[in-house]
């Protein structure tokens, strides 16, 4: 197990990639875009520079980190050695069933398929291929490099044996495996988008401003990041989806994203990466400056 192919060279993508590679393991970062593909390269050398600078590691040991990583645009080249695949593009279902029926014609027969979804059934992605005792989710938290915790989902029928070892896995990377069920959402997000959604409804309901939910939540329950902040890093288009996934899957409204969240994602204000979201970005990545539409 030392080639690991990571399809998707986005925020995800990158970080699994970045994290596997600074543990020695043969990275295969695969994606349809070359500009995504540097971009990507561009970012774990960045957060390399940092650790770097930290005395985390060695210039050396960033080289070294960087020398494990080979960049494709064919899944099928990008895969033909890899004893494990991991998923991390969009959260949609289509694309992601449409990539996983490509893997299993073009994976060698025992490679694991696994899936970096964050409220994707596995079971119903399983079903797109003829190895689905073969697939599983590893649902890692952003930034990938840093945070421990590893979401590991079986599906109906994962085996134990690809579940222990993915677990095995995680250990070796540092990270601490927790193993849930196949539910939608699992428990990380089940939890975290429907306090998400309603920090977005108390503002949509002229509760308490952008800063000042944000304070309620930082000061009054320990939280490191409000709620409307951590939105805009993940995404808006993200936390939506996911919110789409849950409501579709349990059919409660309780899950039913806020039609604030709706009108933002279609206006194209997807908080970080669009440059504004609950929050100003043009000059300043840190959630500073509350957007000019709720100031």
């Amino acid at each position: 197990m030392k080639n690991i192919a990571v399809i998707g060279a986005g925020t995800m993508g990158n970080g699994i990639a970045h994290t596997f590679a600074q543990f020695d393991y043969n990275v295969q970062l695969i994606d349809v875009s070359e500009k995504a593909l540097e971009k990507g390269l561009a970012t774990i050398s960045k957060n390399l520079d940092r650790m770097v600078a930290k005395e985390k590691i060695s210039e050396e040991d960033k080289n070294k980190t960087l020398g494990n990583i080979t960049t494709y645009t064919s899944i099928k080249e990008g895969v033909k050695y890899a004893s494990l695949v991991i998923e991390a593009a969009t959260e949609n279902v289509a694309l992601k069933s449409k990539i996983f029926r490509e893997l299993d014609e073009v994976c060698p027969e025992d490679t694991i398929l696994a899936t970096n979804t964050s409220s994707i059934s596995i079971t119903q992605i399983a079903a797109e291929t003829n190895r689905a005792d073969k697939v599983i989710g590893m649902h890692f938290m952003n930034p990938v490099p840093i945070m421990k915790l590893v979401e590991i989902i079986r599906g109906y029928n994962t085996s134990d044996e690809v579940t222990q070892f993915i677990v095995d896995l995680s250990e070796k990377i540092n990270k601490v495996p927790v193993e849930v069920n196949d539910y939608p959402g699992f428990v990380a997000n089940r939890i975290l988008m429907p306090m998400i959604n309603e920090s977005i409804e108390t503002l949509y309901n002229g509760v308490a401003g952008v800063a000042e939910i944000d304070t309620v939540m930082k000061l009054g329950m320990a939280h490191p990041m409000g709620p409307l902040q951590l939105a805009d890093f993940i995404g808006l288009d993200v936390c939506l989806s996911i919110l789409n996934v849950m409501y579709d899957g349990f059919k409660n409204p309780k899950y039913a994203p806020c039609p604030l969240l709706v009108n933002m994602v279609m206006a194209g204000k997807l908080g970080v990466k669009s440059g504004e979201g609950f929050y100003d970005y043009s000059e300043s990545r840190k959630a500073e400056k509350v957007a000019k539409m709720f100031s």
